[in-house]
């Protein structure tokens, strides 16, 4: 079929500049759909608290680790404190950092180093070594020790220990 003048034109035709969209148009859109997707698809999925404890065991060996390396590179003795209530923790100069409330926290540490029934530390020494202890995490039917061997300083997580 061909176009005569005559013949009503279309709302969209090819051979007009004006119709369609123009690309960074079409990028726009897409963008837009994929934030929307990437904000529904978290959202729809809680969390549950078997997930916030391996999260909160992999933060804590990680703070730890941290502590051990300041007490290392500063020369000097550096301790992790841990908030049984509300759960949290700090070490050296840092600013005290929160667990999600869904976790319970346990320590096990020496009798000089326990501040309060819901506070204790755990001490690094410049040497490498360390008072030793273990922070037990406790969420979703989930136990996690994390370890602080007190020669090494070595940190180390174990899921479910029995």
């Amino acid at each position: 079929m061909t176009w005569r003048p005559d013949m009503p034109r279309l709302a969209f035709s090819p051979a007009d500049p004006r119709s369609g969209f123009t690309l960074i148009e079409m990028l726009v859109v897409i963008a837009i759909l994929g934030v929307t997707l990437a904000l529904i698809g978290t959202n729809l999925r809680p969390v549950s608290p078997a997930t916030h404890a391996r999260a909160a065991a992999q933060e804590i060996s990680g703070a730890l680790r941290s502590a051990r390396s300041l007490a290392l590179m500063s020369n000097r003795s550096v301790d992790f404190t841990l908030d049984l209530s509300p759960p949290g923790y700090r070490w050296g100069q840092e600013a005290r950092r929160s667990l999600p409330n869904d976790v319970s926290l346990g320590l096990l540490t020496g009798r000089d180093l326990v501040d309060s029934k819901a506070q204790g530390r755990i001490r690094f020494d410049p040497d490498g070594g360390s008072t030793g202890g273990r922070v037990s995490i406790t969420g979703g039917g989930q136990l996690w020790w994390v370890g602080v061997d007190w020669l090494s300083g070595r940190v180390s997580i174990v899921r479910n220990p029995s």
